[in-house]
């Protein structure tokens, strides 16, 4: 495996591989390596001759106050896992490699990022289309993964690349949990030991959603089950919950393929993120309060 810290370095690799016919997987992480993250390297060293993995902490996604600094990190440890898994290229750029300039361009994401996390975190997916832009310029990979557990940003992105003819074909990859539930986040290492065990809490109360959706409940009745589960069994503060049709990311209607039931809820200083993307089955049907 090659470590490499220069944007110019890895795009000469990059060259070299893609001039001899191989195939490029891209993985991109802010690190802290977990087994989500391992999958989608699993994931991409099946369906790939070379895997590119990024570690970057993006400044340009974290707003005042948010957990820039906090953000948990341990380059060693990654590379050793990184490594294990097969990753044949690990770039590791400074804030300065990737912004060595301001020129004031900003990409705007549309209404998708009104939603869910976008809502409290204004500015939060400029920044993240700010760094997947200069990634996907950067190693101009075939095939890039995304984990399903940040699904408002898959969507984004899918969005993103398909709006603006990007090369890059998106590959989604599912969740992956701990034996209770919790989905894996580099951010659970900062959860109390109180915290941690009342966690999976969060999919338990979308599981309850779920069958509430299968029920036929309304929209408003499934959001307010999912919070009363939560906020009935655990200290956590409530963020969001909400029932959306997926992609899109809009008002469920009933009429699209799939849903997504998202919420996120603090438990201390940590914010966790989950969701359950629902398949729409002939039969099921979503009504509004006013329907009843």
């Amino acid at each position: 495996m090659r470590v490499v810290h220069s944007i110019t370095s890895l795009q000469g690799m990059i060259d070299r591989n893609k001039r001899e016919g191989r195939t490029v997987g891209f993985v991109p992480t802010m690190g802290f390596l977990h087994d989500g993250h391992l999958s989608l390297v699993k994931q991409a060293r099946e369906q790939n001759d070379i895997v590119v993995m990024s570690i970057f902490v993006n400044p340009a996604q974290f707003g005042p106050g948010e957990d820039f600094e906090a953000y948990p990190r341990d380059k060693e440890r990654d590379t050793n896992l990184a490594y294990e898994v097969g990753v044949d290229i690990l770039f590791m750029p400074t804030p300065e490699e990737m912004y060595p300039q301001e020129g004031g361009i900003r990409i705007l994401p549309g209404p998708q990022a009104n939603v869910l996390c976008g809502a409290s975190r204004p500015g939060h997916f400029d920044g993240v289309l700010k760094v997947v832009l200069k990634l996907f310029n950067i190693v101009d990979p075939d095939r890039s993964y995304f984990g399903m557990k940040d699904a408002q940003q898959l969507a984004i992105i899918e969005t993103f690349v398909r709006d603006f003819n990007l090369r890059t074909s998106i590959v989604r990859v599912p969740i992956i949990r701990d034996q209770d539930g919790l989905a894996k986040s580099s951010r659970n290492v900062n959860l109390s030991e109180t915290d941690r065990a009342e966690a999976p809490v969060i999919q338990q109360a979308l599981q309850k959603g779920v069958l509430l959706f299968n029920e036929g409940s309304s929209v408003e009745t499934i959001e307010r089950g999912v919070t009363a589960y939560i906020t009935e069994n655990s200290s956590g503060i409530m963020d969001y919950v909400s029932l959306l049709s997926y992609p899109e990311l809009a008002e469920y209607d009933g009429l699209s393929d799939e849903a997504i039931l998202a919420c996120a809820v603090k438990f201390g200083k940590t914010r966790l993120i989950d969701n359950i993307i629902i398949s729409i089955k002939d039969g099921c049907h979503v009504q509004n309060d006013d329907e009843q």
